[in-house]
């Protein structure tokens, strides 16, 4: 590359600015209650990303998942067919869709429900109830994520 007449060419460092842009940005949204649902897929359009899948229960979680590799999946914990928990641990566990961002949601707000969905392998767990603008922001965050 060549500098311009006059530009400062020794000691010039290169900076390199990320755009994250989350247009385009799949998400699944998994709760068993549909005004939970409705507000998650509200919250999910709010981030600017587009819901690809609204399921009242695991196991349709898992079969949408594995079906459309979502870029996150927003899960309920407790969840009938299978926990949140339980989809969690199956999407880690499959290579095919272990890179799929995870945000479980839950009533549950002890350090011990915390460290369970942690340990099922989600990247973020918020508790109900939340506010619309948390639940956003952590949408922004774990889409914003750099792929491996």
């Amino acid at each position: 590359m060549r500098a311009a007449p006059g530009a400062l060419q020794q000691g010039c460092e290169q900076a390199v600015v990320l755009i994250v842009d989350a247009t385009g940005t799949r998400v699944l949204v998994a709760d068993d209650e549909d005004d939970i649902r409705a507000l998650v897929a509200l919250a999910v359009a709010k981030a600017g990303c587009t819901v690809i899948g609204s399921v009242g229960d695991g196991t349709a979680a898992l079969d949408v998942a594995r079906a459309e590799l979502p870029d996150l999946a927003v899960l309920d914990v407790s969840m009938p067919g299978a926990t949140g928990l339980e989809v969690c641990a199956a999407l880690r566990s499959d290579p095919l869709t272990a890179g799929i961002g995870i945000l479980l949601l839950s009533a549950g707000a002890s350090l011990d429900d915390v460290a369970a969905g942690l340990a099922a392998g989600a990247d973020a767990y918020l508790a109900k109830p939340f506010q619309i603008s948390g639940l956003v922001h952590q949408v922004r965050a774990l889409t914003a994520r750099q792929p491996a």
